[in-house]
């Protein structure tokens, strides 16, 4: 970044020679709680031509499952900080009782900031696998254009929301997708729960009901209901505009997944300013 700080010598097995000097946009030293890392921020087509599945999904996010499919399928939420938190108390109170400005201090901070950092890594981790594992499984996957800021304002759900990382397996979703040339579409949340996924009549329910019962006869856990809508609502955003031919996109965020309730090919070069690529360079 144009520091001045002079010659460095790397360590680590990846061979810049690789790339082109005109790729390399940018570099940064990044301080993390373990350390310092050199980060390169590359300008690389990765196109991956995959052969189609020919299946769909439509995905609901929750916390005591960390998603449900249409198909009823469920990957458990890990709940790393929930895991966690009995170490980060422990840490943060001998943190405490520290005198400020002594060496101990320092230490016990350090410890401190390596046990959040670890949580944070296997949240990533984890979120990448998933995310990865449902684009190489389908063609089209369908979720919820969720607003974290908004749900966390909920202060008795905040630390479960956050804990799960909803926005950072959408962004994996949306990365995936254009590396290998899958179709994500973020479809609006309003009602996918409460809506029938059968007759589309409006079933009413708190929080607490985890049952989907309606007057037509149909009976699913209400988070399988859910992603029966939003595979619906994605199916119909994508409308006819080929599911499952579209070219591989652009991995640098030109063209994407499409925005809620557009159609598919009309606005797929915006998306970039909703969903900006996560850097993967850490």
């Amino acid at each position: 970044d144009k520091k001045g700080i002079g010659r460095l010598r790397l360590v680590g097995s990846y061979d810049l020679h690789f790339y082109q000097p005109e790729q390399i946009k940018r570099v940064r030293l990044v301080r993390r709680a373990d350390g310092y890392y050199c980060q390169f921020i590359l300008s690389v087509d990765v196109q991956i031509k995959t052969e189609p599945t020919n299946k769909t999904i439509g995905l609901d996010v929750g916390l005591s499952a960390f998603y449900t499919d249409d198909q009823g399928n469920k990957v458990d939420n890990p709940k790393f900080l929930r895991k966690g938190e009995k170490k980060i108390k422990r840490l943060q109170r001998q943190l405490s009782r520290k005198q400020k400005g002594s060496n101990n201090r320092k230490k016990a901070r350090q410890k401190l900031a390596k046990a959040h950092l670890k949580i944070g890594r296997q949240r990533k981790e984890f979120s990448k696998r998933v995310a990865y594992s449902v684009i190489q499984s389908n063609d089209l996957v369908a979720y919820e254009d969720l607003r974290i800021k908004n749900l966390v304002k909920n202060h008795c759900l905040a630390k479960s929301i956050n804990d799960a990382a909803w926005y950072q397996f959408r962004t994996w979703l949306e990365y995936f997708g254009r590396k290998y040339g899958k179709v994500t579409i973020a479809v609006p949340p309003q009602y996918t729960s409460q809506n029938c996924s059968n007759c589309g009549k409006t079933v009413k329910k708190s929080l607490s009901t985890r049952t989907h019962v309606c007057s037509c006869g149909c009976q699913l856990d209400r988070d399988e209901n859910a992603a029966k809508n939003i595979l619906r609502m994605g199916l119909s955003t994508a409308g006819h505009t080929g599911t499952f031919g579209l070219e591989p996109i652009n991995a640098l965020g030109e063209l994407t997944s499409t925005l809620t309730g557009a159609i598919l090919l009309g606005q797929v070069d915006s998306l970039n300013k909703e969903s900006p690529v996560t850097s993967l360079c850490d």
